[in-house]
């Protein structure tokens, strides 16, 4: 199918028609406004970086044919067991890597996330409506991922239209958690997350339209940063009146992170490059921000860990300061939501289109018509929203007057069980779950902003627990920095969940 937008293109469409949604301790103090001397991170054994990958490739060293096979071989060992990948093109991969692109991932294995368009790969955009939608070809952001030189073996699974925080799509089945196969991967990024965590290829494809990234990547424990507003990949259509969806990736290495970001970034003036990013050498102030704008619970673990986490920060030499955030959360929230349903209602129509069916229950999952359902009852309140939501970037830029970067959870626990936020479980059951869940993340994708999750805690049944650091609009390349400094204080690459393809 070709033309078809993302999630954040879509709400365009219904708006205007509106208007005419506890990790191990650190060792002692260290010195102020330093990065701490760490022994360098060993990764296990048989695990590569992209870059690394890379760089044996383009040396001589090794093939991207070998490369393929070895990344195709680790994603049958794990996918039984994790159920991470929507749609398999093994066959095409093979062929592609007898001859890569050249470009800075040139041979690298990797998957696309399946709300993404790759040229002669079916795309599901996790519905059962799509099923047999090959894409005629690429989405941008897509091309410049293929200009750098990577190999997709395929998608990896998101929840329908990816509007749930849990992966668990009635079109291919819930997709499992590595650390812990009875809990969720998050959402909607989440098989990527766990194709990254279990180690079966060193980074994949991400996107963010309310936690996307960082939610999976935080109950996977592996690195995510979501891309400040048009900082990454030329759009396909018109930007919608709020512009809340951005593509990136999940990646164990940090550095693999920003070489990914870079040959993505637009190039059109809005921004200066990237340019080189070393460790953090300076102080930052912190603002220290544990419990969530709209007063739903958070677990005592997660509280524990960005606890240690903001500990950690004042040992790198941060100042942490409690920062109590100015904002309506229960009015912000209820906003979201209804801009939220609001693409619902948009990819239903499309949905539609493409099957031939009625909007209903044989090809779309019950949590999305309860979103339709929710933007139905209350279209007339449209304008009034997306002017709020479009004032939001302006009062979320006055948090920064006097802090650097905020340090809040990046969920309300580390992942919950499968089935609790079903698609097709009760709707207001599965709404205050996911609530209470993804409750940290929605202001930065409102606010344009740079926001990422570092996986720096583990709860005592071994689960992560990513810690979110976020700043204003633009500035990605000081988030890159945090967490460079963070990945040599606490280093995450060699530990693995207990599904893992090495």
């Amino acid at each position: 199918m070709t033309g078809f937008t993302r999630r954040a293109a879509l709400l365009g469409g219904v708006a205007a028609t509106t208007l005419a949604a506890c990790g191990q301790k650190s060792s002692g103090a260290l010195t102020p406004a330093s990065t701490p001397v760490a022994a360098k991170a060993v990764p296990p054994a048989g695990w590569e970086s992209g870059l690394t990958i890379a760089r044996r490739i383009k040396s001589g060293e090794t093939t991207s044919l070998a490369e393929v096979e070895k990344a195709i071989a680790r994603a049958e060992a794990v996918n039984g067991d994790i159920n991470a990948i929507a749609t398999a093109s093994f066959d095409t991969a093979r062929a592609v890597a007898a001859d890569p692109l050249p470009g800075p991932f040139s041979g690298v294995p990797t998957f696309m996330k399946d709300l993404l368009d790759w040229e002669g790969t079916q795309t599901l955009w996790g519905s059962r409506a799509f099923v047999g939608n090959i894409s005629s070809q690429d989405s941008p952001f897509a091309t410049a991922w293929r200009k750098a030189g990577v190999v997709s073996l395929g998608k990896s699974t998101t929840p329908e239209m990816g509007l749930t925080s849990t992966t668990e799509p009635l079109v291919t089945g819930a997709t499992r958690n590595p650390w812990d196969l009875s809990r969720m991967t998050g959402g909607s990024s989440g098989g990527a997350a766990a194709l990254v965590a279990a180690r079966v290829v060193p980074f994949a494809h991400a996107s963010d339209g309310g936690g996307s990234i960082r939610i999976p990547a935080s109950t996977c424990g592996v690195f995510g940063l979501k891309p400040s507003r048009g900082r990454l990949g030329a759009r396909s259509a018109a930007a919608p009146p709020v512009d809340i969806s951005v593509n990136h990736a999940v990646t164990i290495s940090v550095q693999d992170s920003i070489e990914l970001f870079r040959v993505a970034e637009t190039n059109d003036g809005t921004y200066a490059p990237l340019g080189e990013i070393s460790a953090l050498n300076r102080p930052l102030k912190i603002g220290f921000a544990p419990d969530t704008i709209s007063g739903t619970r958070v677990a005592a673990e997660t509280t524990a860990a960005l606890e240690d986490v903001a500990q950690l920060c004042r040992e790198l030499g941060h100042e942490v300061r409690d920062f109590s955030v100015p904002l309506d959360g229960k009015e912000f929230t209820d906003k979201f939501l209804l801009y939220w349903a609001a693409g619902a209602a948009e990819f239903a129509g499309q949905a539609s289109a493409f099957s031939g069916k009625p909007v209903g229950p044989d090809i779309l999952e019950p949590w999305t018509l309860g979103l339709v359902s929710m933007f139905q009852s209350r279209q007339a309140e449209m304008p009034e929203t997306i002017a709020y939501l479009q004032a939001f970037e302006a009062a979320y830029d006055e948090w920064f007057n006097d802090i650097d970067v905020l340090l809040t959870p990046v969920t309300g626990s580390p992942a919950v069980p499968i089935g609790e936020q079903a698609p097709d479980g009760d709707f207001d059951t599965v709404m205050e779950s996911v609530l209470n869940f993804a409750a940290f993340t929605a202001p930065m994708n409102v606010a344009g902003a740079a926001s990422m999750s570092v996986p720096l805690s583990w709860s005592s049944g071994n689960l992560p627990i990513g810690s979110m650091f976020s700043a204003k609009r633009g500035q990605d390349g000081l988030l890159f920095e945090l967490a460079m400094q963070l990945e040599i204080a606490r280093p995450w690459m060699s530990r693995t969940p207990p599904v893992s393809a090495l």
